[in-house]
């Protein structure tokens, strides 16, 4: 179908699902709830079978994050009409849809996200056209229609729910900047969220997430190693929001890493490290290598030659610094974490801080502590939207498993990582706000004004001064 074609059968779905009312718009809401979580684990297997990332078992659990999880955050909030009305100020807001979404979908994540921004666009009543990345266009299409189906079933207008079946960098381009496009919600590499950010529609979308984790003295070792290891290892570690570095001070460094070779990690030498960044980094690029995204630590072992066993759950390299002739402290979508051992806690922030910047600012951090004055200290010093404290960092950042952030696979990093929000963006975000101002009069500055009126050649204190007013 032509680009115009589509965005014409968007426009018209918008005209008229602008004309829902709440209880119509959440009925359609509820059902595609209902569709996409009754298939989760067949969609779930068929992402992992087409994409060839992560683990089918995981993305179970990010389909039910982006169906159960969401709906159950966003069912009972007011998106049609008045959805404020403070008396005392006469302020009244009214929820307006913004119109066509285009919704950019990664390969890491292409049903639960798919999903995801089908939900939130539908809640806000706004029409949606999905562009699943090239290698993900089956999975994400059937999930799409399966939406789709279930929406039209519950009354939605057709056309509220489009997706690509073919993906070309021109027509993704074509479509960003189509005039009759109202916001983009971009999820996908720094470049196709650049492409997004200039082509002149409005639009949300996330930057990268090199996450460091801080265990701090005062923590729970075997826990913090567990929890971290839960995180990393979700879907082979393609979450962006997964640890991709942990700093640790040098008192407890040999403890933790002995927990973690207990709890299945392994520990590289010097000489595995550089093999490891070798398939893992692309050396001319200094981005991660699209082989090993979402693969096992084992399969990524035997890519680098290095010994390890079957059941390796997570490969751990030692680095000395940060930057480009580190490859490894920057964020890889895989089973793969980098280890700093630093003397103390002002160390231990620095180099987070070093971290964060290096591809990852403005998205989250994580720490590990026993002390709330570190904790509150650490968190002040970030530049990160989500500050995790004792928890895994993939399932933490992402909400509703651990903790009331909004359950969303759309993190703002704020305008750190050039993004608008610091939010766990969801429906409200789709919204187009209108206030209606009643007129309030302040006694005082009632007779302000008068004065000021009949004086124009006097300025502020002198008229307060000729009328014996004070304020």
């Amino acid at each position: 179908m032509e680009i115009n074609d589509i965005m014409q059968q968007a426009v018209l779905a918008a005209a008229d699902y602008s004309q829902y009312n709440q209880s119509s718009t959440d009925a359609i809401v509820k059902a595609v709830f209902e569709a996409s979580f009754k298939q989760r684990v067949y969609l779930a297997k068929l992402a992992q079978e087409e994409t060839g990332i992560g683990k089918w078992e995981d993305k179970v659990m990010k389909n039910v994050l982006a169906s159960q999880f969401v709906y159950e955050d966003i069912k009972d909030e007011k998106t049609v009409g008045i959805i404020r009305d403070d008396k005392e100020t006469g302020i009244v807001e009214i929820a307006q849809p913004m119109g066509p979404i285009l919704a950019i979908i990664p390969v890491t994540n292409p049903t639960s996200t798919t999903i995801f921004k089908i939900l939130i666009a539908l809640k806000s009543r706004n029409p949606i056209i999905i562009c699943p990345s090239k290698k993900a266009i089956k999975s994400c299409s059937e999930t799409a229609e399966i939406c789709y189906n279930a929406a039209l079933a519950a009354g939605a207008p057709e056309g509220c729910i489009q997706w690509l079946t073919t993906v070309t960098r021109e027509q993704t381009a074509e479509l960003m900047s189509h005039n009759s496009l109202s916001m983009i919600l971009a999820t996908g590499g720094s470049g196709l969220v650049k492409s997004a950010y200039s082509s002149g529609t409005p639009s949300i979308g996330v930057g990268a997430g090199n996450v460091p984790v801080f265990i701090e003295a005062s923590a729970d070792i075997p826990f913090a190693v567990e929890q971290i290891m839960i995180s990393k290892t979700f879907d082979n570690g393609t979450v962006c929001a997964s640890e991709q570095a942990v700093v640790v001070e040098k008192a407890i460094s040999d403890a933790v890493k002995t927990e973690f070779e207990r709890q299945g990690a392994k520990i590289l030498d010097a000489e595995e490290t550089k093999r490891l960044s070798e398939v893992a980094v692309d050396p001319k690029s200094g981005m991660m290598n699209p082989a090993i995204v979402g693969k096992s630590a084992k399969y990524i072992a035997d890519l680098a030659n290095i010994p390890a066993e079957n059941e390796t759950r997570l490969l751990i390299a030692p680095l000395s610094g940060i930057g480009n002739d580190y490859p490894l402290s920057g964020e890889v979508l895989a089973p793969v974490l980098g280890i700093y051992e630093v003397p103390d806690l002002e160390s231990a922030l620095r180099t987070c801080i070093k971290l964060n910047y290096f591809g990852g600012v403005g998205h989250s951090a994580s720490i590990f502590s026993n002390s709330e004055e570190k904790i509150q200290y650490f968190a002040m010093h970030m530049n990160a939207g989500r500050i995790v404290v004792n928890t895994p960092s993939s399932q933490g950042a992402v909400g509703g498993f651990f903790n009331k952030l909004s359950p969303s696979l759309t993190l703002g990093c704020g305008t750190g990582g050039k993004n608008i929000t610091t939010d766990n963006v969801t429906a409200r975000h789709l919204l187009n706000i209108q206030r209606i101002a009643r007129r309030r009069v302040n006694e005082r500055f009632s007779k302000f004004d008068k004065a000021l009126y009949l004086n124009p050649e006097l300025g502020a204190e002198e008229i307060l001064t000729k009328y014996n007013m004070n304020f």
